[in-house]
């Protein structure tokens, strides 16, 4: 009997024993599944810190600091807020037609017209020994004074202020193609890492128009859109002590000879000749400035016509700047979307459904002017941010593509001048669409005041825009990570190689390039 009750005791504990242990395996694995919730949470923020910091161990800590000034201050937020404050400059201040203003802003482009001239300064002109400090520290001046010169000085003859303009451009356009020069060298020796330079740049860029256009509307509003640019002298001090931050080999010979200097700009614009001939350079360089220059910028009568009213909404300053900003961060989506999902996708398949979708996003624009969103029952700034937002998401999303691309078409020892020549190209088909439209404007009778044609303007561009697939077979269907052209493109045409000067005709090792920067 004894042993019954001793038997009967010991099956009770056993019971007991395993349903605690049930109990403390359950609470463990809800433990563990809010732990592994929390964890991913935390994930989510940790992934762009741990990017930054994959990218900074590869490549240079300075060098990424220098994308995140030049990019995020310098194109992000100074061009951003450029863009708004100029807009109403000339349309509050200076009083100027809107085909004229898209004939002033064509002149902003000159400067990056000029970036392989600033490339050949900065690839054979070394100043004291140094290839890229000094140029930043020269964009910086060159930004600052021209920015605080138009804002301090009342009442500027309209030559006068636009001379300040492209001054500030001028600026920003020698610091970008300064970094751009290092971003082409690591996108050649790194390749594998070329598409996630290409969205580091988007983002930052994309992160600085979120806080240009931010404030862009309120500043004007309470500074005026004179007193508000001197707030675009504060980007080029950053840029200034950029050039002395930055990380850079001197080179041993401080004074070398003229005539050495004259042979090495010859081999340069030699080898960016040579190097254009190739039908696989030469064919993507003319998609993407046709691209560019046949979608006609409308810009400048919309804005317009934004602010008019009785002809349009009339939006005020401050939701202007909102309505940027929230592009802007649409933007910043546009550029997570291909970092995520189509940075491995080939360039010709990207392109062409990236052209179609800018083309008939385009029509948003279209049934704003026409005003059928109020027919459908959508409100005016419902519906332009909504068409803000895709906009800017279909843009980047285009825009990255052909950056990547162009980083692609470098050879070694000219990657800096022959990328600012891309970026030239570019730049004169973004003046041939910023003209393009200031004629179309005027030819339709576009004014301060009359709008009737506009939408017929906007219908031009959009059908444009559509017409450009006509060429995609301009674009190369290789991968990012494929190699465009021959690494020996220059060494087989020429029997430069590397020297004190600056100028690099041979391939150089990974370290070696890190360490350079």
């Amino acid at each position: 009997m004894a042993s019954l009750e001793k038997e009967g005791l010991v099956e009770e504990s056993r019971s007991s024993i395993s349903q605690e242990s049930a109990c403390i395996s359950n609470l463990g694995n809800l433990d563990s599944a809010e732990a592994t919730k929390s964890s991913n949470i935390f994930s989510v923020f940790l992934e762009p810190i741990q990017w930054i910091q994959m990218l900074s161990s590869q490549l240079n800590p300075t060098f990424i600091i220098g994308i995140v000034i030049v990019y995020g201050l310098n194109l992000g937020f100074s061009g951003s807020f450029f863009k708004v404050v100029t807009d109403y400059y000339w349309k509050d201040v200076q009083k100027v037609q809107p085909s004229v203003v898209q004939l002033y802003i064509g002149l902003y482009y000159i400067p990056w017209i000029m970036k392989p001239v600033w490339g050949l300064l900065t690839d054979v002109f070394p100043i004291r020994g140094y290839r890229r400090r000094p140029y930043f520290v020269l964009a910086g001046v060159l930004g600052g004074v021209s920015a605080l010169m138009v804002a301090l000085i009342g009442n500027l003859p309209a030559a006068l202020a636009l001379t300040c303009f492209i001054g500030i451009a001028a600026g920003m356009a020698i610091a970008d193609v300064t970094i751009d020069a290092c971003i082409a060298t690591n996108s050649i020796e790194v390749r594998s890492l070329a598409p996630d330079m290409q969205s580091l740049c988007g983002f930052c860029s994309s992160a600085g128009a979120l806080i240009g256009y931010s404030t862009s509307g309120f500043f004007v509003h309470h500074l005026g859109a004179q007193g508000a640019l001197i707030l675009m002298a504060i980007p080029p001090v950053f840029i200034t002590v950029l050039g002395f931050v930055i990380y850079e080999m001197r080179s041993p010979s401080l004074h070398p000879e003229k005539q050495k200097k004259m042979e090495t700009l010859g081999v340069a614009v030699k080898g960016m000749y040579q190097t254009i001939k190739f039908p696989q350079v030469w064919k993507p360089s003319l998609y993407m400035y046709l691209s560019l220059a046949l979608s006609i910028s409308t810009h400048e009568g919309q804005f317009y016509w934004y602010t008019d009213p009785k002809a349009g909404p009339g939006f005020s300053q401050e939701s202007v700047g909102a309505i940027y900003a929230i592009g802007a961060m649409a933007s910043m989506v546009g550029v997570l979307i291909y970092h995520k999902t189509l940075k491995d996708i080939p360039f010709r398949n990207l392109l062409f459904f990236a052209q179609l979708l800018y083309g008939t996003s385009g029509m948003l624009d279209l049934i704003f002017i026409l005003r059928w969103n109020l027919v459908l029952g959508i409100p005016d700034y419902f519906f332009v941010i909504a068409e803000e937002c895709i906009s800017r998401i279909i843009s980047r999303i285009r825009w990255i593509p052909m950056i990547v691309l162009s980083t692609r078409l470098c050879p070694l020892g000219i990657e800096g001048t022959f990328f600012a020549l891309l970026m030239c190209i570019d730049s004169l088909g973004s003046l041939n669409s910023k003209w393009g439209g200031g004629m179309v404007l005027h030819v339709f009778h576009v004014t301060r005041t009359d709008f009737t044609n506009l939408w017929l303007v906007i219908l031009i561009r959009n059908i444009l825009r559509i017409a450009t697939l006509g060429l995609i077979f301009l674009v190369p269907k290789a991968d990012p990570s494929d190699a465009l052209i021959p690494q020996d493109i220059l060494l087989t045409h020429s029997t430069v190689t590397s020297d004190d000067e600056g100028l690099e005709l041979v391939p150089k090792s990974e370290k070696e390039v890190q360490s350079f920067f």
